[in-house]
């Protein structure tokens, strides 16, 4: 570790001062998240083989063809994320994704990207006896048709190694955009006790 620490050894001991300390960190670490998920997603080059592209490819090119669509960018970003939760879970990987891009993307997107998995089954279910549409049980959702043309449009056809992939510099500006904002940390502000008002 550098630089100063904190003296206590149990957080209910901590001081003001040594929680702004921490909040001084933490806004540096947050402020590099966008480096880690980039680093993050280099590992994807060497994820599952026996597809024709990598899935870091798929990424890449899933984000492209959103791009290409006219998708706003936290729907290209998270077209690019999609699949970041095969390094650590494949099993659950899109509600994984999705944790990630919660604090920063729009209700439907992170919807989207959760339910992702469920929805591609039915190109490939059907194959291993399993209901290929189960994403009907949710047709009544206001974003079914949106997930069902993320997946139909973005991540099913995202495997053609001869498609006009865009390079991850194209979207790193993007990236960095998307993730400059939380939707749930304001670290500029400090919490307002119950009850005060803002004109407090």
């Amino acid at each position: 570790m550098t630089g100063r620490t904190v003296d206590f050894t149990a957080m209910a001991d901590g001081t003001r001062d040594e929680y702004l300390l921490l909040e001084e960190y933490e806004k540096a670490f947050i402020a590099a998240t966008p480096d880690r998920l980039l680093a993050q997603l280099e590992l994807l080059k060497d994820s599952i083989d026996g597809y024709r592209v990598t899935r870091y490819e798929h990424s890449l090119q899933s984000a492209t063809r959103a791009y290409r669509d006219g998708a706003d960018e936290d729907m290209i970003v998270a077209a690019l994320f999609h699949d970041i939760g095969d390094i650590l879970s494949p099993s659950n990987h899109s509600e994984v994704a999705a944790a990630i891009l919660k604090p920063h993307v729009s209700e439907r997107v992170h919807w989207i990207v959760k339910m992702h998995g469920l929805f591609q089954m039915v190109y490939y279910g059907h194959h291993f006896g399993q209901d290929r549409n189960a994403r009907d049980r949710h047709k009544s959702h206001p974003w079914y048709a949106d997930c069902v043309h993320f997946c139909e449009a973005y991540d099913q056809a995202s495997f053609d190694p001869d498609y006009d992939t865009l390079p991850i510099a194209f979207f790193e500006p993007m990236v960095r955009r998307v993730f400059a904002t939380s939707k749930f940390h304001n670290l500029d502000a400090a919490p307002k006790a119950a009850g005060q008002s803002d004109a407090a």
